[in-house]
């Protein structure tokens, strides 16, 4: 039988679209092309942990700045953001888009502990590379991930200098603990039960809080009745406001500091009414004073950001999505012209004491680790940075 040619036209056109559809799909998945990078990043842009999306639209400032120079060996960088509302299975379906739509090389930044490790082997098994992602956990390091490289310290160190520090600096008599139920909490506790068990001493009272709680006047409550006179807090910066202003409610004055996933004062300075910085309230730290402009690369940064972005507010948060996305633009350069997946990996693996706005990176093929040294921070009057202890290393690491 006989097939006319237009019959025959006819079936092989849809087939042609298909085949040109997949192969142009092939074709963004190695993540560029001659014209631009393709970068994505997850962070909530809104729901409870929104203050932390500020970290995403950091990094694409750093990525506009660089355009405006021409770019990477002739390539824009285009960064795709999702919002993920800080839940992890919307991190998945966001990070999927990605990965499968718009064909990413890598991601850079991405906030939370359990978004990370909801996607961790999803991008481990597509081989696409994650740059300092914006949690502490210590599952996201260990055993070794070949395709993540940490920039924030450990929970696990950050628990142990912090209860270092309360007992030794602060004299805490009564240690309470208001930490999130899932990785972000879990490691630094078990790292302060760990260093206070060095001194004889034990937390007075644990309060876990579920990523989505608002109401947190019984966990204040419990801490008072156990008569604490420090808490060590690891939640979202709504949380933490929300615990605060119910701790004032009910005259319970400890003396808070939280993890340096808050050290944005001025931020927790306003959302508090000012009540950050009343209450004195301390965070670790693990960069430089987003306000010191004799550092010339924050003075650039934050005069970049009033022209280039002129509805963001300059802060802590903005200013860490930089920092993450410092260390990915230099290995973009040192890929070279002729980039791909392997030489954006060695470039990666190649970094020997790297230093940004963000903490010192030396990266290898064999270890991807984040440094484990810490400042103490205290907000002040008008929620400025008072340093109370400079960089301190943690001297009684897990073994790992």
């Amino acid at each position: 039988m006989r097939i006319s040619k237009k019959i025959l036209v006819t079936m092989l056109v849809p087939l042609l679209a298909v085949f040109l559809v997949a192969t142009d799909g092939l074709a963004q998945k190695k993540g560029f092309d001659d014209k631009e990078i393709r970068i994505g990043s997850w962070s909530p842009q809104t729901g409870p942990a929104a203050p932390w999306g500020a970290t995403s639209r950091g990094a694409k400032l750093l990525f506009d700045m660089v355009n405006e120079e021409g770019g990477i060996h002739g390539r824009q960088i285009r960064l795709f953001i999702r919002d993920d509302q800080y839940n992890p299975s919307q991190t998945m379906a966001g990070v999927r888009d990605l990965v499968d739509r718009q064909g990413v090389l890598a991601f850079v930044g991405g906030v939370g502990t359990a978004p990370a490790l909801a996607v961790r082997r999803y991008l481990a098994q597509n081989k696409i590379p994650l740059v300092g992602v914006m949690t502490g956990a210590e599952m996201l390091h260990v055993p070794h991930n070949p395709w993540l490289w940490g920039m924030w310290p450990m929970y696990d160190d950050d628990g142990s200098v912090m209860a270092q520090f309360v007992v030794q600096k602060l004299k805490a008599k009564k240690i309470g603990m208001l930490y999130q139920n899932d990785d972000y909490g879990l490691d630094p506790l078990a790292a302060v039960q760990r260093r206070l068990k060095t001194y004889n001493m034990e937390l007075a009272i644990v309060v876990p809080v579920e990523p989505i709680e608002r109401d947190l006047s019984s966990q204040i409550s419990r801490l008072k009745a156990a008569g604490c006179d420090v808490v060590i807090g690891y939640v979202a910066p709504t949380q933490a406001a929300i615990a605060l202003r119910n701790a004032v409610s009910v005259d319970f004055r400890p003396q808070w500091i939280h993890s340096y996933n808050l050290t944005d004062f001025v931020l927790m300075n306003h959302i508090t009414d000012g009540l950050w910085a009343k209450e004195g309230v301390m965070t670790s730290a693990f960069t430089d004073d987003i306000f010191d402009f004799s550092i010339p690369k924050m003075k650039e940064y934050a005069d970049a950001a009033k022209r280039l972005a002129p509805g963001e507010r300059w802060g802590m948060f903005y200013a860490a999505g930089i920092a993450a996305a410092e260390p990915m633009v230099h290995a973009l350069r040192l890929a070279g012209r002729d980039l791909s997946t392997e030489a954006l990996v060695k470039a990666l693996n190649s970094m020997n004491d790297f230093k940004g706005i963000g903490p010192r990176v030396s990266w290898s093929e064999k270890s991807h680790l984040p440094p484990a040294e810490f400042r103490v921070w205290q907000c002040g009057p008008k929620g400025e940075v008072k340093v109370i202890q400079d960089w301190t290393k943690n001297d009684l690491p897990k073994k790992r």
